[in-house]
């Protein structure tokens, strides 16, 4: 029998004999799995008698152009400096299964690349930086890591190797296990993104400063407010098929009624997983007084005719650009005299909001003209007193309409919220930006300073708006919003 690895050999020994004899760590197999060891005739067998699967000549991914670009930004930035940017690792959920992996935004950002453990690395050079990405290449066929891991390609699936990755990826790549080595006898001034790779962090931990690394953060967040025209193009996917998924949920309402809010967050992540990589943040399927919690994800409640159905969702793309729509539905296919009432209001407030997006306005102006709108209804009604200016003031129209009215879009679905304030939430429009614009009112169920006809009815109506050279572009526009167009909407769908 092979020294192989067995349930009766603690793992530390076998790994403090593997050390000492300067060999390679064994492959760690599952404590009370039902094969004792591997026999050296089946090692061998399974060394051999594969084909060559190498895939010569790939072509480059789509955006390759806009990330080699995208990294030169980041070399001008910071001349002279050695960047670290990783992926992260696997995340375990319970004993040896794993959360579904997403590589980090800032490394996606820059490579394009979406595999767990890669690290992008830029070496200062005379003419900026040369980039080099350390991944982990094919598994090892000599030490049998290719079926006996449990991250080998026969478990989990195969690997690109590390020259197919250079073609794919328009950098060369290398061995990333290679990596932390070489990293612990760097010289002169290093930046890592943190918080994703703890391996790379030790390695350099006497070499960085969380002050200089937080300025490489936020200046691949700001890199992020302007989209080029491959990160437009993904984020139109990303709504569009958010749209239809939006029509899947409409067309099986009653199959929810009979069951649960969860038969629509199913509807609609099955639409996310066809079309794209995943939803891009939990799906919010809030029906009845649901809806007037802001980020209902539970989706556990009843979904009852003559009740409001806000959905709020988001298909994710293969490249992770995600759509963050919100469409507030009746149930049963037609508002009643309180809720259109309501929906209206907050259509009126989301139209003032989406004609303050254009290049040169400040970026606070669509949410100031959404809640100027939302405060003059609130006056009207009687539920809060006058006049507007001072309910705007004062913020009291914050008791029912809760939140901002809108937050930048792309990679993440609350994109770039490392930027600075000056540069963010106190800056100025310009043409590529993409943002939400997504006014709500919200009567909670218990809230007895309202009538009790507005209690347990929640509004939102959220669409995704890039600013244009002339204005903006709303992407989801291919669903709805005024209420009338709603429901002939639902009801073409329900046939």
């Amino acid at each position: 029998m092979s020294e192989a690895l067995t349930p009766e050999t603690p793992e530390a020994v076998l790994d403090e004999a593997a050390d000492e004899a300067g060999e390679e760590e064994p492959i760690k197999q599952r404590k009370n799995g039902l094969y004792p060891g591997v026999s050296d005739e089946l090692a061998d067998s399974m060394k051999s008698g594969w084909a060559d699967t190498e895939l010569r000549g790939l072509t480059p991914i789509a955006q390759a152009e806009y990330t080699a670009a995208r990294r030169a930004a980041l070399s001008a930035r910071f001349p002279g400096e050695r960047l670290v940017i990783p992926a992260g690792n696997l995340k375990t959920r319970s004993n040896d299964t794993e959360y579904p992996f997403r590589a980090s935004v800032e490394y996606a950002y820059l490579t394009g690349n979406l595999t767990e453990d890669g690290v992008l690395v830029l070496e200062p050079a005379a003419d900026g930086h040369k980039a080099t990405i350390y991944l982990l290449p094919r598994s090892n066929r000599e030490n049998g890591e290719f079926w006996l891991s449990g991250q080998g390609e026969l478990w989990v699936g195969r690997r690109h190797s590390l020259a197919e990755a250079g073609q794919l990826y328009g950098i060369p790549a290398s061995d990333v296990r290679e990596l932390p080595a070489a990293l612990k006898e760097a010289t002169g001034p290093v930046r890592v993104v943190r918080g994703y790779d703890a391996a790379i962090e030790a390695a350099l931990t006497d070499k960085v400063t969380r002050e200089h690394d937080d300025e490489l953060r936020v200046f691949l967040s700001e890199a992020r407010l302007v989209k080029d025209a491959f990160e437009a193009g993904e984020l139109q996917k990303a709504v569009d098929s958010t749209v239809r998924g939006f029509e899947d949920v409409v067309k099986v309402l009653d199959k929810a009624e009979a069951t649960s809010e969860r038969f629509i967050e199913g509807t609609f992540f099955l639409r996310a997983r066809v079309e794209g990589n995943d939803i891009g943040y939990g799906s919010i399927c809030a029906s009845g007084p649901h809806a007037c919690t802001l980020h209902w994800v539970r989706n556990d409640g009843p979904v009852r005719s003559g009740d409001l159905l806000l959905l709020d969702a988001g298909v994710e793309t293969h490249t992770l650009y995600t759509a963050d729509v919100t469409r507030t539905l009746p149930v049963n296919g037609t508002y009643t005299e309180i809720q259109k009432k309501i929906y209206d209001a907050v259509y009126e407030a989301q139209e003032a909001g989406i004609a303050a997006v254009r290049p040169g306005a400040k970026y606070r102006d669509f949410h100031d003209a959404a809640q100027h709108v939302l405060a003059e209804k609130l006056v009207e009604w009687g539920l809060v007193e006058g006049p507007v200016e001072r309910v705007l003031e004062l913020g009291l129209q914050r008791r029912w309409t809760l939140h901002g009215t809108g937050h930048m879009l792309g990679m993440d679905v609350h994109d770039c919220a490392a930027a600075r304030t000056e540069t963010y939430v106190e800056g100025t429009l310009e043409p590529g930006m993409c943002l939400t614009v997504e006014p709500g009112l919200y009567f909670q169920a218990d809230d007895l300073t309202v009538p009790e006809e507005y209690r347990g009815i929640g509004v939102r109506i959220e669409d995704d708006l890039l600013v244009t050279e002339d204005g903006n572009l709303n992407l989801s526009a291919g669903l709805p919003r005024r209420s009338d167009e709603v429901e002939a909407w639902m009801a073409s769908l329900k046939g």
